[in-house]
C-alpha cells in the first residue's frame, strides 16, 4: 500500500505538473510508473499503456531518452516561467536561484538522448 500510495502522489504531482509549468510532469509520471512497479502492477499497466504518458516512460525505461519535442517544450516553459518571473520583478537573489535551476533542469534534458524514431 505505501508503494502504491507513493505513486498515487507521484501521479498527482504529475497531473499539477501539466497545468503548473513550474511543476515538472515527466519525472513525476515516470517516479510514479517506478512506484506502481512495487506496489500495483495493475496501475502501473495502465500507466505504461496510456496513450500519452506510455511512450515516454518506454523510451525513458528502454534508453534513458526523451523525445526532441518534450525537450522543446521543457526548455520554452523554464524560459517562460523564468521571463515571467522578471517581468513580475521578482527580487534578485530569487532569480538567481530560479536561474540556476531551471538551468540545471535544462542541461539535463538537453543531454539526455533523442528518443529513439
Amino acid at each position: 500500500m505505501l508503494w502504491t500510495g507513493l505513486g498515487c502522489i507521484a501521479l498527482a504531482l504529475g497531473l499539477i505538473g501539466v497545468v503548473l509549468p513550474v511543476l515538472p510532469t515527466t519525472p513525476f509520471v515516470i517516479l510514479a510508473a517506478f512506484l506502481f512497479s512495487k506496489g500495483s502492477p495493475r496501475l502501473r499497466h495502465w500507466l505504461i499503456s496510456h496513450r500519452i504518458f506510455g511512450p515516454l516512460i518506454a523510451d525513458w525505461e528502454a534508453h534513458g531518452a526523451i523525445p526532441r519535442p518534450v525537450k522543446r517544450l521543457a526548455c520554452s516553459v523554464m524560459a517562460l516561467v523564468f521571463g515571467v518571473s522578471v517581468l513580475a520583478g521578482v527580487p534578485t537573489v530569487v532569480l538567481i536561484v530560479q536561474a540556476i535551476c531551471l538551468g540545471a533542469a535544462a542541461t539535463y534534458v538537453l543531454t539526455r538522448p533523442d528518443a529513439p524514431r
